[in-house]
């Protein structure tokens, strides 16, 4: 069985991200995937600062690391904060980037977001998008978008809009074409 992890840059109570992150748990898990939710405040992580490297990498970033290069697939939630990504994914990403072998390479990732907007994170989805793809990640295609976040899940949980449940739908159709070993 294929095996796919889920993350969400938020970590706050009542965060749509992490609402996202579970509907894509449900998803995925019923497409037939092996599915790890992951909690990002489970693995607190100093600033990045290149002064702590080699040798003060925190071990929560070799444990998240690890759990990472498990999975074939991954798929991120993330809020916009000003036209970008929280800091909470950018000190993450950063970490990770610094512990060989490359957690980006060799994995399919998804990536998706909501916010109080109409434009849906965009603008933090395309610097994600460039962000992975710079360090060797192949993110499969299309943007997944959801604004504004008032009113967009039903009582169940699950995005309303007929055309957002359509781009989950090509989103879980990639993962399941793709296969990079």
């Amino acid at each position: 069985m294929r095996k796919a992890l889920t993350l969400s840059g938020s970590i706050r109570n009542g965060s749509y991200n992490q609402m996202l992150q579970a509907h894509m748990d449900q998803r995925l898990a019923a497409a037939g995937f092996a599915v790890t939710h992951v909690d990002l405040s489970d693995h607190d992580m100093p600033i990045f600062n290149e002064d702590l490297e080699p040798d003060h990498i925190p071990q929560t970033a070799r444990v998240l690391a690890d759990l990472i290069r498990d999975h074939e697939i991954i798929f991120v939630a993330t809020p916009e904060y000003n036209g970008g990504l929280p800091p909470l994914l950018v000190n993450t990403f950063a970490w990770l980037s610094r512990i060989p072998p490359s957690v980006f390479r060799g994995r399919i990732w998804g990536i998706g977001g909501v916010s109080s907007g109409k434009y849906g994170t965009i603008s933090a989805l395309s610097h994600l998008r460039d962000s992975i793809s710079k360090v060797g990640g192949l993110v499969v295609p299309g943007l997944l978008g959801i604004g504004p976040a008032e009113g967009a899940f039903g009582a169940d949980g699950a995005p309303l809009e007929k055309s957002v449940n359509g781009k989950i739908d090509q989103m879980i159709a990639a993962f399941q074409a793709i296969r990079l070993n």
